[in-house]
Protein backbone atom coordinates (compact mmCIF):
# COMPACT_ATOMS: atom_id res chain seq x y z
CA UNK A 1 0.00 0.00 0.00
CA UNK A 2 1.59 3.19 -0.93
CA UNK A 3 1.66 6.35 1.16
CA UNK A 4 -1.68 8.45 1.06
CA UNK A 5 -1.59 11.42 -1.44
CA UNK A 6 -1.51 14.73 0.41
CA UNK A 7 -4.92 16.39 -0.76
CA UNK A 8 -6.12 19.76 0.69
CA UNK A 9 -9.20 18.94 3.33
CA UNK A 10 -12.80 20.10 2.94
CA UNK A 11 -15.82 20.17 4.95
CA UNK A 12 -19.44 18.28 4.02
CA UNK A 13 -21.62 19.28 6.58
CA UNK A 14 -19.93 17.73 9.95
CA UNK A 15 -17.29 15.29 8.04
CA UNK A 16 -14.05 16.62 6.36
CA UNK A 17 -12.83 14.69 3.64
CA UNK A 18 -8.53 14.90 2.66
CA UNK A 19 -6.03 15.70 4.56
CA UNK A 20 -5.48 12.72 6.92
CA UNK A 21 -9.25 12.24 7.44
CA UNK A 22 -9.86 8.47 7.03
CA UNK A 23 -11.93 7.58 3.03
CA UNK A 24 -15.23 8.67 3.56
CA UNK A 25 -18.04 6.28 2.28
CA UNK A 26 -21.18 7.78 0.18
CA UNK A 27 -24.12 6.73 -1.44
CA UNK A 28 -26.81 7.90 -3.51
CA UNK A 29 -30.39 8.07 -2.74
CA UNK A 30 -32.79 6.64 -5.42
CA UNK A 31 -35.88 7.78 -4.31
CA UNK A 32 -37.81 10.83 -5.95
CA UNK A 33 -35.93 13.80 -3.63
CA UNK A 34 -39.52 15.25 -3.52
CA UNK A 35 -40.95 12.36 -2.03
CA UNK A 36 -39.84 13.52 1.46
CA UNK A 37 -40.88 10.71 3.69
CA UNK A 38 -39.51 8.00 1.11
CA UNK A 39 -36.29 9.40 0.65
CA UNK A 40 -35.72 10.16 4.83
CA UNK A 41 -36.22 6.17 5.31
CA UNK A 42 -33.95 5.37 2.89
CA UNK A 43 -31.62 7.60 4.12
CA UNK A 44 -31.71 6.81 7.65
CA UNK A 45 -31.16 3.12 6.58
CA UNK A 46 -27.66 4.39 4.92
CA UNK A 47 -27.08 5.78 7.51
CA UNK A 48 -27.54 2.37 9.86
CA UNK A 49 -25.44 0.83 7.13
CA UNK A 50 -22.67 3.15 7.91
CA UNK A 51 -23.07 5.80 4.89
CA UNK A 52 -21.47 8.99 5.94
CA UNK A 53 -22.35 11.51 3.06
CA UNK A 54 -25.45 10.66 0.72
CA UNK A 55 -26.39 12.61 -2.38
CA UNK A 56 -29.61 13.20 -3.68
CA UNK A 57 -30.49 14.30 -7.33
CA UNK A 58 -32.29 17.42 -7.72
CA UNK A 59 -34.23 17.47 -11.05
CA UNK A 60 -36.84 20.23 -10.28
CA UNK A 61 -37.58 23.26 -7.95
CA UNK A 62 -39.82 21.22 -5.59
CA UNK A 63 -36.94 18.40 -4.99
CA UNK A 64 -34.84 21.77 -4.16
CA UNK A 65 -37.23 23.21 -1.83
CA UNK A 66 -37.46 19.14 -0.15
CA UNK A 67 -34.09 19.53 0.95
CA UNK A 68 -34.93 21.73 3.59
CA UNK A 69 -37.10 18.74 4.90
CA UNK A 70 -34.84 15.89 4.54
CA UNK A 71 -32.04 17.76 6.47
CA UNK A 72 -34.49 17.98 9.15
CA UNK A 73 -34.48 14.49 9.50
CA UNK A 74 -30.86 13.16 9.00
CA UNK A 75 -27.63 13.12 10.59
CA UNK A 76 -25.45 12.88 7.69
CA UNK A 77 -24.89 15.26 5.13
CA UNK A 78 -26.55 15.92 2.22
CA UNK A 79 -25.07 16.73 -1.27
CA UNK A 80 -27.25 18.07 -4.49
CA UNK A 81 -26.75 16.24 -7.55
CA UNK A 82 -27.55 19.37 -10.12
CA UNK A 83 -27.55 18.94 -13.88
CA UNK A 84 -28.19 21.39 -16.69
CA UNK A 85 -30.10 24.23 -14.39
CA UNK A 86 -27.55 26.40 -12.52
CA UNK A 87 -31.14 27.87 -10.66
CA UNK A 88 -31.79 24.59 -9.27
CA UNK A 89 -27.96 24.41 -7.65
CA UNK A 90 -28.84 28.05 -5.51
CA UNK A 91 -32.33 26.48 -4.69
CA UNK A 92 -30.11 23.77 -2.95
CA UNK A 93 -28.07 25.61 -1.48
CA UNK A 94 -30.62 27.99 -0.32
CA UNK A 95 -32.40 24.76 1.46
CA UNK A 96 -29.71 23.28 3.11
CA UNK A 97 -27.67 21.32 0.71
CA UNK A 98 -23.62 20.35 2.62
CA UNK A 99 -22.30 20.13 -1.10
CA UNK A 100 -22.96 20.93 -4.59
CA UNK A 101 -22.56 18.25 -7.53
CA UNK A 102 -21.94 19.93 -10.80
CA UNK A 103 -20.88 19.36 -14.25
CA UNK A 104 -19.64 23.10 -15.37
CA UNK A 105 -20.03 22.26 -18.61
CA UNK A 106 -23.80 21.06 -18.91
CA UNK A 107 -24.98 24.42 -16.49
CA UNK A 108 -24.37 26.97 -19.11
CA UNK A 109 -22.80 30.16 -19.51
CA UNK A 110 -19.92 31.03 -17.53
CA UNK A 111 -22.50 34.08 -15.82
CA UNK A 112 -24.56 31.02 -14.51
CA UNK A 113 -21.59 29.21 -13.31
CA UNK A 114 -20.65 32.47 -11.72
CA UNK A 115 -23.77 32.71 -10.45
CA UNK A 116 -23.78 29.05 -8.77
CA UNK A 117 -20.24 29.65 -7.55
CA UNK A 118 -21.13 33.25 -5.75
CA UNK A 119 -23.79 31.35 -3.83
CA UNK A 120 -21.59 28.46 -2.73
CA UNK A 121 -18.65 30.92 -1.83
CA UNK A 122 -21.40 33.00 0.20
CA UNK A 123 -22.33 29.93 2.80
CA UNK A 124 -19.18 28.75 2.77
CA UNK A 125 -20.64 24.87 0.73
CA UNK A 126 -18.14 23.04 -1.24
CA UNK A 127 -18.49 21.79 -4.81
CA UNK A 128 -17.83 19.01 -6.14
CA UNK A 129 -16.92 18.99 -10.17
CA UNK A 130 -18.01 15.81 -11.62
CA UNK A 131 -16.98 14.73 -15.00
CA UNK A 132 -17.92 11.39 -16.62
CA UNK A 133 -16.53 9.73 -19.51
CA UNK A 134 -19.82 9.47 -21.09
CA UNK A 135 -20.33 13.41 -21.15
CA UNK A 136 -16.56 14.06 -22.62
CA UNK A 137 -16.66 17.29 -24.65
CA UNK A 138 -16.60 17.11 -28.32
CA UNK A 139 -13.54 18.74 -28.69
CA UNK A 140 -11.39 16.53 -26.24
CA UNK A 141 -12.90 13.53 -27.85
CA UNK A 142 -11.52 14.48 -31.03
CA UNK A 143 -8.24 16.02 -29.34
CA UNK A 144 -7.19 12.62 -27.96
CA UNK A 145 -8.72 10.25 -30.71
CA UNK A 146 -11.44 9.17 -28.48
CA UNK A 147 -12.63 8.85 -25.12
CA UNK A 148 -9.48 8.57 -23.07
CA UNK A 149 -8.06 9.09 -19.53
CA UNK A 150 -6.15 12.15 -20.74
CA UNK A 151 -8.92 13.59 -22.01
CA UNK A 152 -10.81 12.98 -18.64
CA UNK A 153 -8.29 14.67 -16.57
CA UNK A 154 -8.32 17.40 -18.77
CA UNK A 155 -11.81 18.06 -19.00
CA UNK A 156 -12.44 18.45 -14.88
CA UNK A 157 -8.80 20.77 -14.70
CA UNK A 158 -10.23 22.92 -17.09
CA UNK A 159 -13.83 23.07 -14.99
CA UNK A 160 -11.83 23.92 -11.73
CA UNK A 161 -9.98 26.49 -13.41
CA UNK A 162 -13.23 27.59 -14.46
CA UNK A 163 -14.36 28.13 -10.59
CA UNK A 164 -10.74 28.97 -9.33
CA UNK A 165 -11.06 32.08 -12.06
CA UNK A 166 -14.54 32.85 -9.64
CA UNK A 167 -12.12 33.04 -6.93
CA UNK A 168 -13.03 30.36 -5.36
CA UNK A 169 -11.47 26.73 -4.54
CA UNK A 170 -13.54 24.70 -1.86
CA UNK A 171 -13.43 22.09 -4.56
CA UNK A 172 -13.76 18.13 -4.98
CA UNK A 173 -13.10 16.44 -7.93
CA UNK A 174 -14.76 13.14 -9.27
CA UNK A 175 -13.53 11.53 -12.79
CA UNK A 176 -16.24 8.25 -13.63
CA UNK A 177 -15.69 6.18 -16.55
CA UNK A 178 -17.13 2.41 -16.48
CA UNK A 179 -14.03 1.53 -18.28
CA UNK A 180 -12.02 0.29 -15.21
CA UNK A 181 -8.67 0.28 -16.22
CA UNK A 182 -9.40 4.04 -18.17
CA UNK A 183 -10.35 4.95 -14.90
CA UNK A 184 -7.43 4.13 -12.80
CA UNK A 185 -5.32 6.10 -15.79
CA UNK A 186 -7.38 8.86 -15.02
CA UNK A 187 -6.77 8.82 -11.24
CA UNK A 188 -3.49 8.34 -11.51
CA UNK A 189 -2.92 11.47 -14.14
CA UNK A 190 -4.92 13.95 -12.07
CA UNK A 191 -3.30 12.76 -8.49
CA UNK A 192 -0.38 14.00 -9.97
CA UNK A 193 -1.48 17.52 -10.72
CA UNK A 194 -3.74 18.45 -8.01
CA UNK A 195 -4.03 18.68 -4.71
CA UNK A 196 -7.96 18.74 -4.18
CA UNK A 197 -9.28 15.52 -2.73
CA UNK A 198 -10.85 13.04 -4.69
CA UNK A 199 -14.49 11.14 -4.97
CA UNK A 200 -13.55 7.94 -6.47
CA UNK A 201 -15.63 5.34 -7.75
CA UNK A 202 -16.19 3.15 -11.22
CA UNK A 203 -19.63 4.70 -12.83
CA UNK A 204 -22.18 2.48 -14.33
CA UNK A 205 -20.52 -0.14 -13.27
CA UNK A 206 -23.80 -2.52 -13.35
CA UNK A 207 -25.60 -4.73 -10.92
CA UNK A 208 -25.06 -7.01 -7.80
CA UNK A 209 -22.78 -9.04 -9.41
CA UNK A 210 -20.62 -6.82 -12.03
CA UNK A 211 -20.92 -3.89 -10.10
CA UNK A 212 -19.04 -5.41 -7.15
CA UNK A 213 -16.53 -6.97 -9.14
CA UNK A 214 -15.30 -3.86 -11.54
CA UNK A 215 -15.49 -1.56 -8.32
CA UNK A 216 -13.46 -3.77 -6.33
CA UNK A 217 -10.91 -4.09 -9.02
CA UNK A 218 -10.74 -0.31 -9.68
CA UNK A 219 -11.33 0.98 -6.26
CA UNK A 220 -8.74 -1.34 -4.87
CA UNK A 221 -5.99 -0.26 -7.86
CA UNK A 222 -6.85 3.69 -7.21
CA UNK A 223 -6.75 3.07 -3.44
CA UNK A 224 -3.58 0.77 -3.31
CA UNK A 225 -2.00 3.68 -4.50
CA UNK A 226 -2.68 6.29 -1.69
CA UNK A 227 -5.26 8.27 -4.41
CA UNK A 228 -8.56 9.00 -3.38
CA UNK A 229 -10.69 10.66 0.03
CA UNK A 230 -14.17 9.32 -0.19
CA UNK A 231 -15.81 6.61 -2.26
CA UNK A 232 -18.94 5.43 -3.91
CA UNK A 233 -19.58 1.74 -4.85
CA UNK A 234 -22.01 2.41 -8.08
CA UNK A 235 -24.39 -0.34 -8.07
CA UNK A 236 -27.85 -0.96 -9.88
CA UNK A 237 -29.45 -2.18 -6.54
CA UNK A 238 -30.64 -1.15 -3.35
CA UNK A 239 -27.79 1.73 -2.08
CA UNK A 240 -27.44 -0.62 0.95
CA UNK A 241 -25.59 -2.57 -0.91
CA UNK A 242 -22.83 0.12 -2.15
CA UNK A 243 -22.09 0.65 1.46
CA UNK A 244 -21.84 -3.00 2.68
CA UNK A 245 -19.16 -3.11 -0.48
CA UNK A 246 -17.42 -0.10 0.32
CA UNK A 247 -16.79 -1.27 4.30
CA UNK A 248 -15.47 -4.06 2.87
CA UNK A 249 -13.11 -2.78 0.17
CA UNK A 250 -11.72 -0.46 2.98
CA UNK A 251 -11.50 -3.26 5.12
CA UNK A 252 -9.69 -5.70 2.99
CA UNK A 253 -7.17 -3.16 1.87
CA UNK A 254 -6.53 -2.10 5.39
CA UNK A 255 -8.39 1.31 5.03
CA UNK A 256 -11.07 1.26 7.99
CA UNK A 257 -10.78 -0.49 11.24
CA UNK A 258 -14.54 -1.98 12.43
CA UNK A 259 -17.07 -3.83 10.90
CA UNK A 260 -17.82 -7.28 11.09
CA UNK A 261 -15.86 -9.87 8.73
CA UNK A 262 -17.47 -12.55 7.38
CA UNK A 263 -15.34 -15.94 6.72
CA UNK A 264 -18.19 -18.86 5.18
CA UNK A 265 -17.13 -22.14 2.90
CA UNK A 266 -18.05 -22.20 -0.10
CA UNK A 267 -20.14 -25.35 0.61
CA UNK A 268 -19.87 -29.10 -1.05
CA UNK A 269 -21.80 -32.18 -0.93
CA UNK A 270 -20.75 -32.58 2.83
CA UNK A 271 -22.92 -29.72 3.86
CA UNK A 272 -25.84 -30.92 5.54
CA UNK A 273 -27.59 -27.65 6.84
CA UNK A 274 -28.81 -24.74 4.39
CA UNK A 275 -25.91 -22.66 4.19
CA UNK A 276 -25.84 -20.39 1.88
CA UNK A 277 -29.34 -19.24 3.42
CA UNK A 278 -27.72 -18.71 6.91
CA UNK A 279 -24.17 -17.01 5.69
CA UNK A 280 -26.39 -14.39 3.55
CA UNK A 281 -28.48 -14.13 6.91
CA UNK A 282 -25.56 -13.51 8.69
CA UNK A 283 -23.77 -11.33 6.80
CA UNK A 284 -26.77 -8.91 6.70
CA UNK A 285 -27.21 -9.21 10.05
CA UNK A 286 -23.83 -8.09 11.66
CA UNK A 287 -24.08 -5.00 9.72
CA UNK A 288 -25.54 -3.80 12.19
CA UNK A 289 -23.07 -4.18 14.89
CA UNK A 290 -19.94 -1.78 15.43
CA UNK A 291 -17.35 -4.44 16.28
CA UNK A 292 -14.22 -5.67 15.01
CA UNK A 293 -14.40 -8.77 14.88
CA UNK A 294 -14.18 -12.19 12.26
CA UNK A 295 -17.20 -14.04 12.05
CA UNK A 296 -16.85 -17.89 10.17
CA UNK A 297 -20.32 -19.47 9.12
CA UNK A 298 -18.79 -23.32 7.76
CA UNK A 299 -20.88 -26.08 7.34
CA UNK A 300 -19.33 -29.18 8.16
CA UNK A 301 -17.25 -31.14 10.39
CA UNK A 302 -14.13 -31.20 8.13
CA UNK A 303 -12.74 -27.73 8.07
CA UNK A 304 -15.82 -25.94 9.59
CA UNK A 305 -14.51 -26.31 13.40
CA UNK A 306 -11.11 -25.42 12.40
CA UNK A 307 -12.03 -22.73 10.46
CA UNK A 308 -14.04 -21.21 13.24
CA UNK A 309 -11.84 -21.55 16.16
CA UNK A 310 -9.73 -19.15 13.82
CA UNK A 311 -12.36 -16.64 13.95
CA UNK A 312 -13.55 -14.89 16.96
CA UNK A 313 -16.75 -16.18 16.71
CA UNK A 314 -18.08 -19.01 14.86
CA UNK A 315 -20.76 -21.26 13.69
CA UNK A 316 -20.12 -24.68 12.76
CA UNK A 317 -23.18 -26.70 10.93
CA UNK A 318 -23.76 -29.89 11.36
CA UNK A 319 -26.80 -32.82 10.49
CA UNK A 320 -29.76 -29.94 11.01
CA UNK A 321 -28.15 -28.48 13.90
CA UNK A 322 -24.66 -26.37 14.79
CA UNK A 323 -22.07 -25.33 17.19
CA UNK A 324 -21.44 -21.58 18.59
CA UNK A 325 -17.73 -21.40 18.83
CA UNK A 326 -16.85 -18.49 20.85
CA UNK A 327 -12.78 -17.32 20.71
CA UNK A 328 -11.63 -20.72 19.61
CA UNK A 329 -13.76 -23.25 22.50
CA UNK A 330 -17.06 -24.47 21.71
CA UNK A 331 -20.04 -23.05 23.93
CA UNK A 332 -23.17 -24.41 22.87
CA UNK A 333 -24.95 -26.64 20.30
CA UNK A 334 -28.42 -25.63 18.90
CA UNK A 335 -30.62 -26.62 16.65
CA UNK A 336 -30.12 -25.30 12.51
CA UNK A 337 -33.26 -22.92 13.38
CA UNK A 338 -31.86 -21.53 16.31
CA UNK A 339 -28.57 -20.63 14.88
CA UNK A 340 -29.02 -17.12 13.47
CA UNK A 341 -30.28 -16.12 17.28
CA UNK A 342 -27.97 -17.47 19.36
CA UNK A 343 -25.03 -15.89 17.02
CA UNK A 344 -27.13 -12.56 17.34
CA UNK A 345 -27.40 -13.17 21.16
CA UNK A 346 -23.22 -13.46 21.55
CA UNK A 347 -22.82 -10.15 19.08
CA UNK A 348 -25.16 -8.35 21.43
CA UNK A 349 -23.15 -9.87 24.83
CA UNK A 350 -19.65 -9.49 22.73
CA UNK A 351 -16.59 -7.94 24.78
CA UNK A 352 -13.38 -7.29 23.35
Amino acid sequence: MAERKSTREVRIGDVVIGGNHPIAIQSMTNTKTQDVEATVAQILQLERAGCQIIRSTVPDMEAAKALQEIKKQIHIPLVADIHFDYRLAIAAMENGADKIRINPGNIGSAERVKAVVDCARERNIPIRVGVNSGSLEKELVEKYHGVTAEGIVESALDKVKMIEDFGYDNLVISIKSSDVMMCVKAHELISKQTDYPLHVGITESGTIISGNIKSSIGLALILNQGIGDTIRVSLTGDPVEEIKSAKLILKTLGLRNGGIEIVSCPTCGRTSLDLISLANKVETMVAEFPLNIKVAVMGCVVNGPGEAKEADLGICGGKQEGLIIRRGEVIKKVPEAELLEALRQELINWSE
